[in-house]
């Protein structure tokens, strides 16, 4: 289903102009590293989250990369993968290249990006422990990232990840947002991102759908009441 716009409204969630209930307040998703904020504003409301471990590996996606904001404009961070990006893998399956210095390259970059923002320096010590932890499996790497997340927005949000792959949910009861929230097309699904702050703002002009982390950095606790807000 082409999701041209997405957001709440008490119980509901309106897609492509029609509401749907969520009773069960559950979501399917890729897992991905440091996901954009819409993705953030998307479980705002939800009470569980399962992560598709099942699907075949996709490259040009969040999977294993994101994206934060430097002073010369948007920075792609990307974790390098055993056998590639064109690998047909199962998620579950798919092994992070750790023969590669990616975790201290990526957290060196951060610094450079973040280290005069206004709450880097209340993440910091945390966050550069997170890094320097090796995992093997890219579900995990993200998995430990969106754990992070959700402790510092101060969510409590019951996570799985799935058994086996179903092609079809039933819409009553799941919000299937599997492979909506891409790079090339986030700005057509999502035309209203999250709003806030940014620190090169001056230089760059706002530049929507970066990471959940520039969104910290640059809010910090008030980054939970920004997810929050109707049409933000």
């Amino acid at each position: 289903m082409h999701i041209k716009q997405l957001f709440y409204n008490k119980n509901k969630i309106l897609i492509n102009g029609l509401y749907h209930h969520l009773f069960m307040n559950t979501i399917v998703v890729e897992s991905q590293y440091f996901a954009p904020c819409i993705f953030y504003k998307n479980v705002n409301k939800i009470s569980h989250v399962e992560f598709d471990v099942y699907e075949t590996w996709q490259k040009m996606s969040f999977r294993n990369r994101c994206t934060i904001m430097g002073a010369g404009g948007p920075v792609t961070l990307s974790i390098p993968l055993e056998e590639g990006r064109s690998q047909r893998r199962l998620m579950k399956d798919v092994r992070i290249a750790n023969r590669y210095p990616w975790q201290s390259q990526h957290w060196k970059t951060i610094m450079s990006c973040y280290n005069r923002s206004p709450w880097f320096e209340f993440y910091r010590d945390e966050l550069e422990v997170l890094f320097q932890k090796q995992v093997n499996f890219l579900v995990d790497w993200n998995l430990a990232c969106w754990e992070w997340t959700l402790k510092k927005l101060g969510w409590e949000i019951s996570t799985e990840t799935t058994t086996e792959y179903i092609v079809h949910y039933d819409m009553t009861k799941w919000l299937d947002l599997r492979s909506k929230i891409l790079p090339k097309s986030i700005m057509q699904n999502f035309p209203e991102p999250v709003v806030y702050r940014q620190v090169f703002e001056d230089r760059t002009g706002f530049v929507p759908h970066c990471s959940i982390l520039d969104l910290l950095f640059c809010e910090g606790k008030n980054a939970r009441v920004i997810l929050a807000k109707e049409g933000s």
